[in-house]
């Protein structure tokens, strides 16, 4: 895969059928991340939660173009990519407000959504954890010749910790089929990427140190996120290696619940959203001629889905206290063995 700086330097043709997929994951991604704000304010979520409105792009396109047995391994800030590979919506929000209903029994909240069933192997609160983890994943479906890819997604303060240059240098080492995609919304919680590392572009411009190319796509560029993940998955599923993608987009909102966000400066918060992922794609389908009563039954189907699986989270029981010291060991039991 060739090296690029921007969204116009990748493209393939994409179907109209495919590109409505698009438009309907991210209206969904955006809906339930939309709702689940509205969920902690009434109480219903516990703890905090990281929202990914703005970064819906990025999810969406990588989704729509693995594979069903890939791995996908996320953040903290996972709602979507978890959601987008095929949890149940229902299930998921179900878990956010703490339910026995939910993908992981109500246990694991907002921050440890997982569902094995889809391939989304979790959500990790640690700063770069997952990395190495999913690098060894790779490794497995390598040893299995399963022709899986893992793609695992990183925010970028994750590029100043180490697990993410030791796991760049093993998959580079062993040619193993993973793609790491640092989703770059500027900021590494509350403070700018561009004050605490010495390059511009804290993932690209350090590919190169373990013989990768340095790839800069636009994360608010729907189209261009698949054509990137329908050609890096290519590459890594082939045995040509790993891939190390940068998508720079933004948050809409602040770090998690608790933060209002206040010090990013109010022009570069407006030019942000007025490149909008989900309204600038809804522009250019109508500019190439869907009809907008095609747009809004998906905007209605959607908005319809994300009000049911809510209403069914709300009515859901909470955890049996029985299932407490479940499920914390491989064979599901609570004795710790030495």
């Amino acid at each position: 895969m060739t090296s690029a700086t921007d969204s116009s330097a990748i493209g393939l043709p994409v179907p109209t059928e495919r590109l409505l997929e698009l438009y309907r994951m991210m209206l969904d991604a955006r809906l339930f991340e939309e709702k689940a704000h509205k969920l902690f304010f009434e109480g219903l979520v516990k703890g905090t939660s990281h929202l990914a409105l703005g970064q819906e792009a990025v999810a969406a396109g990588f989704a729509a173009a693995m594979r069903p047995d890939d791995l996908t391994f996320c953040t903290y800030r996972g709602h979507t990519h978890t959601l987008l590979r095929g949890a149940d919506m229902a299930a998921l929000m179900a878990e956010l407000l703490g339910r026995a209903t939910g993908c992981c029994g109500g246990k694991g909240g907002s921050m440890h959504l997982t569902d094995v069933a889809v391939g989304a192997m979790g959500s990790y609160a640690i700063v770069g954890a997952h990395l190495p983890i999913a690098t060894g994943a790779a490794w497995a479906a390598q040893a299995r010749g399963s022709g899986q890819v893992v793609v695992v997604f990183f925010g970028d303060g994750a590029t100043n910790i180490g697990a993410f240059h030791e796991a760049l240098n093993f998959a580079a080492v062993w040619k193993l089929p993973v793609v790491f995609v640092c989703e770059n919304n500027l900021y590494m919680e509350y403070t700018p990427i561009g004050s605490v590392t010495a390059v511009p572009n804290p993932a690209a411009d350090r590919a190169a140190t373990y013989g990768l190319d340095g790839i800069i796509i636009d994360g608010n560029d729907v189209e261009a996120v698949y054509a990137a993940a329908v050609e890096a998955l290519a590459h890594a599923r082939s045995g040509d290696g790993p891939l190390l993608i940068e998508a720079k987009t933004y948050r809409h909102g602040g770090h998690s619940r608790a933060d209002p966000g206040t010090y990013r400066p109010d022009e570069e918060v407006k030019a942000w959203l007025d490149r909008d992922p989900i309204p600038a794609f809804r522009s250019r389908l109508e500019a190439e001629g869907v009809e907008s009563a095609t747009l809004a039954e998906i905007e209605a189907a959607s908005s319809a889905a994300v009000d049911a699986a809510t209403e069914d989270a709300r009515n859901a029981p909470f955890p049996d206290p029985a299932t407490l010291e479940t499920q914390v060991w491989a064979d599901g039991g609570s004795r710790w063995r030495t």
